[in-house]
């Protein structure tokens, strides 16, 4: 077997071992971060949370979350990838079970924070693990294998979510706290066969061959040293150069729009009178579309090579689709431009996490891609509570989706704006 075959060899089984185990964390992490949309469809009656008081505690998980994105980040870099992964994942499934406790705004509110700080450092640990094991040429479908974990979180989390509110009342429970309860549960077991599953380089992988491993890890060294001459590698990298705050920017705008869509459907859902059950089901839909053609895209960005065109597109579409749902009316219409939304933002997110890990390596890395996704998570923080307001002073979400849809088009703006920065820069190095 030639150093090529070897190379090919590795990355396919290391694809076929690692992607479906980390999506499927993945997945149970995002669930225990947004369930907390299908929650609100009783417990804001149950303990008297206005749209603004709920906005409000959605999105002050990720301030917490923002704060301690680095330092895990940095940590997982010092002690990787397999211990720290697991000790997010146990202290966040406890955690997201002790929201069966939430009884007013204060332990709303504490225990979001709470969940924000155990969580901090999971999805940009993740993409930082996917860079020692993924050469470049292959990170754009394979992020987003990864991350088709979302919307299949809400594909089998929609209608779980909604079966368990229909337990309200057994052996004295609210639904909403059995959803807590059994929906933590998994991230806590699957914490423990982390221990066990991950390796946290390929140098340690024992199911690689000998030669496969020699070939993987010199193609990353290869990469990460032309990295080293024409991105970013050392810590202060991550915060004083433009093109990253820049990248931290346009996720921001992507983030807005993500869970301004995750923590509310479900109640957009609701104004059409519906059960939690079928509300479930229907928020589903737009998901299975966004976890097909994510991945679609994902690889088309890799085959093609190219990276701007695939972020600004679909988050342009995904904007224009929010003003069409803000004002379609009927149910079927509303679910068609939703769907399109979701599609858009999803298919955006792949190729988007392509850029960050082509321009920072080594400790860069560790800081910059958590520095990015801190300042993207802001719009997680805002965006829902923003939201909340903008529904409580009008009475209804038509302004709450123009302005979701205004930070979508800003973000397709401002990638195409990075993407034209990038092309002078490479100019400059040919000259």
């Amino acid at each position: 077997m030639d150093q090529d075959q070897a190379l090919q060899s590795a990355v396919t089984k290391a694809a076929r071992r690692l992607v479906p185990f980390l999506a499927l964390c993945y997945m149970v992490n995002f669930l225990d971060r947004v369930n907390v949309g299908f929650a609100a469809l009783s417990m804001n009656e149950d303990l008297g949370f206005t749209p603004a008081v709920f906005g409000t505690g959605a999105g002050i998980f990720f301030a917490s979350y923002i704060l301690f994105e680095v330092p895990s980040n940095l940590a997982l870099h010092r002690f990787g990838a397999r211990i720290w992964i697991a000790r997010i994942m146990i202290s966040w499934g406890l955690v997201s079970m002790a929201m069966a406790l939430v009884s007013d705004t204060t332990s709303f509110y504490l225990l979001r924070l709470l969940l924000g700080v155990a969580e901090a450092g999971f999805f940009p640990g993740i993409v930082l693990y996917l860079t020692y094991w993924f050469p470049s040429r292959e990170r754009a479908r394979v992020v987003a294998l990864f991350m088709a974990a979302i919307p299949l979180a809400t594909v089998f989390g929609g209608p779980l979510s909604g079966a368990l509110l229909e337990l309200d009342g057994a052996l004295g429970l609210k639904g909403w706290q059995w959803m807590f309860l059994i929906e933590g549960v998994p991230a806590v077991l699957l914490g423990f066969v982390t221990l066990k599953f991950l390796d946290d380089r390929p140098e340690h992988a024992k199911w690689l061959t000998a030669e496969e491993r020699t070939a993987l890890a010199a193609q990353l060294a290869t990469e990460a040293e032309a990295t080293r001459v024409t991105g970013y590698h050392q810590l202060s990298h991550a915060f004083t150069r433009p093109r990253v705050l820049m990248l931290g920017i346009i996720y921001f705008c992507l983030c807005a729009g993500l869970y301004g869509i995750a923590f509310w459907m479900p109640q957009v859902i609701q104004t059409f009178g519906f059960s939690p059950l079928k509300i479930g089901f229907l928020t589903a839909i737009p998901y299975v579309f966004a976890a097909i053609l994510m991945v679609l895209w994902g690889r088309r960005s890799d085959r093609t090579g190219e990276r701007i065109w695939h972020v600004a597109l679909p988050l342009a579409l995904a904007g224009l689709a929010f003003v069409w749902s803000a004002v379609s009316g009927p149910l079927l219409p509303t679910m068609l431009a939703l769907t399109l939304v979701t599609v858009g933002i999803y298919a955006a997110l792949g190729a988007f996490w392509s850029l960050p890990t082509a321009i920072l390596t080594g400790m860069g890395a560790a800081a910059g891609i958590a520095l990015v996704n801190s300042i993207g998570n802001l719009g997680g923080l805002l965006a829902p509570a923003i939201v909340g307001y903008l529904r409580e002073a009008t009475g209804d979400f038509t302004a709450a989706l123009f302005f979701l849809a205004g930070s979508l088009v800003l973000g397709a703006a401002l990638t195409l704006l990075f993407g034209y920065a990038a092309h002078k820069r490479s100019e400059s190095y040919a000259k």
